[in-house]
């Protein structure tokens, strides 16, 4: 188990749903500040920002390996720097949408993708981090994180199982003591068929760390079905509405989706319960009505045990119906009215 702000998070703990802004602000901090408005409405648990700049992910260069391949679904042929200045949130923005966050009773964290973002984290008091999936091998920037003390949470998306190895093995050795890995494929929008959640409890075991999923699957059935394999953590990204568009619009909940995702992930999660076979207390009445053979017409001593004195009904109380073949052909030992349950001392 982890905590994050006071909020536990484990197997043992209703499922801690974090809301991605990401860049589906549009540009616009009213928009932002609408967003984190109505991600609290939902009733997730945290909203999360990413905290860099063009020129600290990338260099401002066109050539091929700077483009991201035209084929892509959404941001194909956009150089990296210009999909980085679309997307990013403003330094200046992240007070006022912190404290928006806070407002409304909402965890609000960051993932940093280098050390300036780490240290403006730090000034707005973040209460945890997150690494991206692409940051996954940048060792020195999850030890910078990790050194905060705060609580860190990974994606793996692409990564190998060596690479979450040493991702968890840096964050630990830099004093990182509350960890969370999460399952994630890293395309945008990801296939359903490319989540491979019956992975997680391998992460699970591999990383021996609180585990969940970051997706970016329409929907929220994915998420829904990692809980029945341990997930703890949900990551998805939001925007307020799909059609009005944005950078990640395509893959985001809208907060009508959000809120489901909230309720159903809880109910998904209470469900699990124990690994028990057998009748629960809530069905104890139930058991009551269980089908039995019963007397359902008034019978004399020495009548003939037949299909039309003699029936399974409900309730409970009587022979098993199975005993239908042993007691067919016998005789009354006493008269029974209509409604006696049936049971070897009347024959």
């Amino acid at each position: 188990m982890i905590s994050i702000a006071g909020r536990a998070i484990g197997p043992g703990h209703p499922p801690f749903v974090v809301a991605e802004l990401s860049g589906n602000h549009n540009g616009s901090l009213d928009r932002a500040l609408a967003i984190v408005d109505a991600v609290a409405r939902t009733g997730a648990h945290a909203v999360k920002l990413q905290t860099y700049r063009p020129d600290t992910l990338t260099v401002d260069a066109g050539g091929p390996a700077f483009r991201i391949g035209d084929g892509h679904a959404l941001w194909g042929g956009e150089s990296l720097y210009q999909l980085f200045q679309r997307a990013h949130t403003p330094w200046e923005w992240h007070e006022p949408i912190f404290e928006r966050a806070r407002e409304h009773g909402l965890i609000a964290f960051s993932s940093p993708f280098d050390p300036t973002a780490v240290e403006l984290l730090e000034k707005l008091g973040v209460p945890a981090y997150k690494i991206a999936s692409s940051e996954i091998v940048d060792l020195p920037l999850i030890r910078l994180a990790a050194a905060t003390g705060k609580p860190l949470i990974i994606s793996t998306g692409m990564a190998s199982a060596g690479e979450i190895h040493a991702a968890v093995a840096a964050a630990r050795q830099a004093g990182c003591t509350q960890l969370a890995v999460l399952a994630c494929t890293a395309s945008y929008p990801a296939s359903p068929s490319e989540s491979n959640l019956r992975a997680l409890p391998l992460l699970a075991a591999l990383t021996g760390e609180v585990v969940g999923v970051s997706d970016h699957t329409p929907g929220i059935g994915v998420p829904l079905a990692a809980l029945a394999l341990g997930a703890c953590v949900i990551e998805k990204h939001v925007t307020v509405s799909r059609a009005e568009g944005g950078v990640d619009a395509a893959f985001s909940l809208e907060p009508g989706e959000l809120a489901a995702l909230v309720m159903e992930s809880e109910r998904a999660w209470e469900s699990l319960g124990a690994a028990v076979i057998g009748p629960r207390a809530s069905e104890r009445e139930g058991l009551r009505f269980r089908r039995s053979l019963y007397v359902v017409r008034d019978v004399r001593a020495g009548e003939t045990v037949t299909g039309e004195n003699v029936r399974s009904i409900r309730p409970a109380g009587g022979l098993p119906p199975d005993a239908a073949g042993d007691v067919m052909g016998r005789r009354f030992a006493r008269d029974a009215p209509m409604g006696t349950p049936l049971t070897w001392d009347l024959i």
